[in-house]
């Protein structure tokens, strides 16, 4: 079918023991889930940032709770050193990951995984990403690669231990999925960078999921933001004729864009300027409302009017094409450029807060 990762790598095949119950009349809401197809967004007023003391506190436990579950040989693939060098070492190519994969666990493990995932995530982030490991499987079918494209190789890991009064910091992470949250007790959580792909982002005609696409809420609100435009604004907005083919703060380089570029918010219209918050507001509402309150208030903190949409490539539909939103506290970028623009790459990032760099200094500070 076409469809390819230009940076996938193999492994070693193994048997995907998930298997999702067969479904009658398929549908976008029957494949993603209510939770997610509902989407609502989260307001911006009235919100100040917060250390959610309790949040850290159930993230604590119920990692205690998923490393108690294990056995011994796991517990030690599970539980990392603080001060190890994967603890920043995040991907989102299908390869070998530290930690225990979904494949390896029991059901009653799984379990317990899936609940410290859910001490991170919203209802309808919890469901994109259980939306994202049966995309997997459908990449397999659409490949006739099934044992390669392997919904059980998303796998979950600690760095430092939850029980002590020290940071400590978990990863949840496959193909087009990466969930890292750094936890310092009695300053909060840091949840940045996230990365949620999508590969085909449409589903094609003929699968039983055909029109389905994980990530195309945040590709519909873009469009109809750079279409909104007039001439000289748009001229402002597009930074480049074609797609950048990529996200640029990949893996290693999350804090490599320093320059705002694009068309401020500031010179928008009322209706333009919602809708790049809207777009702010599908990332963060994939977050726990503790978390996505205080991360869309800093965005108010910092100065709205300093964010700044671009976008490269077609705004065409079927096109390859590129957007960013990009603030003092804020960058997200989306692409859609690989196998003729039906491959999302998409990441978000706090470059004041990227890997808790802001909360570790904070706890260091007052433990000296």
């Amino acid at each position: 079918m076409g469809q390819h990762h230009s940076h996938d790598q193999p492994r070693d095949p193994s048997r995907d023991p998930s298997r999702d119950p067969s479904r009658d009349r398929p549908s976008r809401r029957d494949f993603l889930g209510t939770t997610a197809a509902a989407g609502a967004s989260l307001p911006l007023s009235g919100m100040a940032w917060a250390a959610a003391p309790e949040l850290s506190d159930a993230m604590g436990k119920a990692a205690g709770t998923w490393l108690a579950s294990l056995e011994a040989a796991q517990q030690a693939r599970a539980l990392l050193a603080w001060a190890d060098p994967m603890r920043n070492g995040w991907h989102y190519v299908p390869r070998s990951r530290p930690g225990v994969a979904l494949r390896d666990m029991s059901p009653v493990q799984a379990a317990a995984a899936w609940d410290l995932i859910s001490s991170l995530l919203s209802a309808r982030g919890l469901e994109q990403a259980r939306a994202q490991l049966r995309l997997e499987r459908t990449l397999g079918e659409l490949t006739h690669n099934e044992s390669f494209r392997d919904p059980g190789n998303y796998a979950l890991v600690l760095f430092g231990d939850p029980g002590r009064n020290a940071p400590w910091c978990w990863r949840f992470e496959g193909h087009h999925l990466s969930l890292t949250t750094v936890v310092a007790p009695g300053h909060g959580l840091a949840i940045t960078p996230v990365f949620f792909g999508a590969n085909p982002a449409k589903i094609p005609a003929g699968n039983a999921h055909a029109g389905f696409r994980l990530l195309g809420a945040e590709e519909d609100q873009a469009f109809a933001l750079i279409r909104s435009f007039e001439a000289p604004v748009r001229a402002q907005a597009i930074i480049a004729d074609r797609s950048l083919g990529d996200i640029v703060a990949g893996p290693g380089r999350e804090l490599s864009l320093k320059r705002f570029e694009g068309i401020a918010l500031s010179a928008l219209a009322e209706g333009q300027r919602d809708g790049i918050l809207k777009i702010l507001e599908l990332y963060a509402g994939t977050m726990r409302e503790e978390i996505a309150a205080p991360a869309l208030a800093r965005l108010r903190q910092a100065g709205l009017e300093k964010l700044h949409f671009a976008w490269a490539g077609s705004p065409e539909r079927g096109r390859p094409h590129y957007f960013r939103v990009h603030g003092p506290t804020v960058l997200v970028e989306y692409d859609n450029s690989q196998d003729r623009a039906n491959h999302v790459h998409s990441v978000w990032i706090d470059p004041d807060a990227v890997f808790g760099r802001d909360l570790l200094k904070a706890h260091y500070q007052g433990a000296h």
